[in-house]
């Protein structure tokens, strides 16, 4: 199978679909609970983490003041459908302790759906692909590095969109 095949196949059928993740945690042994959610994910019936990016280390996106965030972006293969792998991500985020209390407040762990394939999802739960990643520094580096021309929509890849992304540098690859 090739990897477009695997980009394009159908959520409902047997044959796997393509799909990136950002990760984040800055609340804690960060690098703790970013490996506890790869275990969760790949331990999931439906999901098999394929690739990792390297550890970043980043400054918090939003106006509350808190702590550096540490960032990845996974790739995926799953045979569960967009809604489906989001509510295992959000499943994930509770049974690492993740608290909603502040919007774009510290987080223990966060688990983002960015890209399922090249389907285009838009609704009040799940807006695929991720409709603010090309903005976004601390997910356009992670996951160009391990998938450059992962599909943004529109066309554009996240090799392209990182050529024009700011606050880039911000971000700082983690060492070992």
């Amino acid at each position: 199978m090739t990897s477009e095949d695997m980009i394009s196949a159908p959520a409902n059928a047997k044959t796997p679909t393509r799909c990136a993740l950002g990760l984040g945690s800055n609340i804690g042994d960060t690098f703790a609970q970013i490996e506890k959610a790869l275990e969760l994910l790949n331990a999931s019936d439906g999901i098999t983490v394929v690739a990792r990016s390297s550890d970043y280390q980043t400054p918090p996106w939003g106006p509350v003041p808190q702590d550096d965030f540490r960032n990845i972006c996974v790739l995926v293969d799953t045979v569960l459908s967009p809604h489906a792998l989001l509510k295992r991500c959000l499943s994930i985020e509770t049974e690492l302790g993740r608290v909603r209390e502040i919007r774009w407040g510290p987080r223990t762990i966060d688990v983002d759906v960015l890209i399922y394939g090249l389907e285009t999802v838009n609704d009040p739960d799940l807006e695929l692909p991720h409709p603010r990643m090309s903005e976004r520094a601390f997910v356009l580096i992670p996951l160009a590095e391990i998938w450059p021309d992962a599909p943004l929509g529109a066309g554009v890849t996240a090799a392209e969109a990182l050529k024009t992304c700011p606050d880039q540098d911000g971000v700082v690859k983690i060492d070992g």
